[in-house]
């Protein structure tokens, strides 16, 4: 099912119709899938429910076993966006409702004459450079099946920032892969810097509530998360934060204590409240994840030499708080899968709330500092957004991204957060979700919101010669 020019809608329905009909028939009489269930291809199914009658879509699983979507407008102007999404989730195999899901999400593409196409990753888990492999499958599979797109440009937002801009680095000097990125409210920092915050959060709830672990349940260092054997739960994990700070009831509801220590926790650790919850989760399961299901155990995360403040009694604080040094070689792995260099060579485009309470805004800091260090910057545009949310944002702001990243690959004419905030009113004209661009507005370093380690004022935190010297380590980084 290969075409390696674009036709037009009328035409490319007629044709698509024929070949899939042709590969479905292949598949029921010798069978379509290998040992790990990967589809012969694109599958003609249901689209969300704002695309009906808008566009056809398509699943399928690929050799890896990511399941993956893909959506073809009717309006179809030629060019595809390939979406990485966030996360990671942490279930053992692919999640063949993830990219389904994700496509009704970021339906805006879509609607906007995209092509969209997205991966679930072969697994969950940690695993940036998996989820970049995963997300460059599936663009080669939709140019297997509907032919090359005139532009591709990838998207990733929260961790899939951080993987759509692995996917740059990566594949994106390959002739002809990627034209252009859009990274929106992206985890910028890297693996090694980017959760320092919550590996202090870990160590200042413990030292507050003393409920994660308890005194009577298996000991374990902090660093891991939560013990590999552990059953605790999400709900179970609610309930001793709530115990701890009655985070969940009223202010006047909480005990005093209760009201200190969640004052003490939030002032240290510069966590908004409202995400309080879902970073104490992540520093507990997903540190779990990458320690014991990715390292071996091995721990990437130090916190010696980190002053806290902020608290009622600094001094007691900090002589009392849990400290830990990283194992060099987990602390290169994880680098070496997460961390960017900077070797950017194609338009990028960046998106982020200036109150994103999960991926600090600070992450863009990091990510300029990033490219300047590697004399990429010129490759760079940042804009903000008086918004207050990670997950989601305007969609009258993704159609002026994306339209202005399209605009400056097609004319090599590089816009300015001003230029795009003012293209943004044509858009919210249709969408009527609200502009929301601070133009004028610069992020503060990143050591200004997350106390550095030794050597974190330096960026890339992984430089080019150290990602070429580290790839021939044999089994360097974290595996697929």
């Amino acid at each position: 099912m290969i075409r390696r020019t674009v036709p037009s809608p009328a035409q490319w329905r007629t044709t698509l119709a024929a070949l899939l009909a042709g590969a479905l028939a292949v598949g029921i009489l010798v069978g379509a899938s290998n040992a790990r269930g990967a589809t012969a291809g694109p599958v003609l199914g249901e689209c969300p429910a704002d695309l009906v009658g808008r566009a056809d879509c398509y699943t399928g699983r690929d050799a890896n076993g990511a399941y993956y979507s893909i959506a073809l407008p009717d309006d179809w102007n030629g060019s595809l966006v390939v979406h990485a999404h966030g996360g990671p989730g942490l279930g053992a195999e692919s999640d063949p409702g993830r990219s389904v899901g994700d496509l009704g999400r970021w339906s805006v593409m879509v609607k906007e004459g995209y092509a969209w196409a997205g991966s679930s990753y072969r697994r969950g888990g940690y695993g940036t450079r998996m989820a970049a492999a995963d997300t460059e499958s599936v663009r080669r599979l939709f140019v297997d099946a509907f032919g090359k797109p005139r532009r591709t440009y990838v998207h990733g937002q929260s961790w899939g920032g951080n993987v759509a801009a692995k996917v740059v680095e990566t594949y994106g000097e390959q002739r002809g892969a990627y034209d252009g990125a859009l990274l929106t409210n992206g985890v910028l920092g890297g693996g090694s810097r980017g959760y320092d915050y919550r590996v202090d959060l870990r160590v200042v709830y413990q030292y507050y509530c003393g409920n994660h672990p308890r005194p009577t349940e298996p000991q374990y260092p902090l660093w891991q998360g939560l013990r590999a054997g552990s059953t605790m739960t999400s709900a179970g994990l609610r309930a001793r934060l709530q115990e701890c700070t009655g985070y969940a009831s009223p202010p006047q509801e909480r005990t005093a204590p209760q009201q200190r220590n969640l004052d003490d926790i939030l002032a240290v650790t510069r966590i908004p409240e409202r995400a309080l919850e879902s970073h104490l989760r992540f520093a507990t399961f997903t540190f779990r994840d990458i320690v014991h299901e990715r390292l071996g155990g091995r721990n990437p995360f130090g916190n010696e030499g980190v002053r806290y403040s902020g608290s009622h009694d600094d001094e007691a604080l900090n002589a009392g708080v849990e400290r830990f040094a990283p194992d060099p070689t987990a602390v290169r792995d994880l680098s070496y899968d997460s961390d960017l260099t900077g070797k950017v060579s194609i338009p990028v485009l960046t998106l982020h709330a200036i109150d994103d309470p999960t991926a600090f805004v600070e992450h863009e800091a990091a990510y300029r500092a990033t490219l300047q260090g590697a004399r990429r910057d010129g490759h760079l545009v940042q804009t903000f957004t008086r918004e207050h949310e990670h997950s989601e944002l305007s969609d009258a702001e993704y159609a002026t991204s994306i339209a202005a990243l399209d605009a400056w690959v097609r004319t090599g004419r590089k816009p300015t957060p001003g230029s795009v905030a003012a293209s943004c009113g044509a858009f919210d004209a249709t969408y009527g979700t609200g502009c929301f661009y601070d133009p004028g507005f610069r992020p503060g370093p990143y050591a200004s919101r997350v106390e550095p380690r030794p050597g974190g004022l330096r960026w890339p935190a992984m430089t080019a010669g150290q990602e070429r010297e580290w790839s021939r380590i044999e089994g360097v980084g974290i595996a697929p």
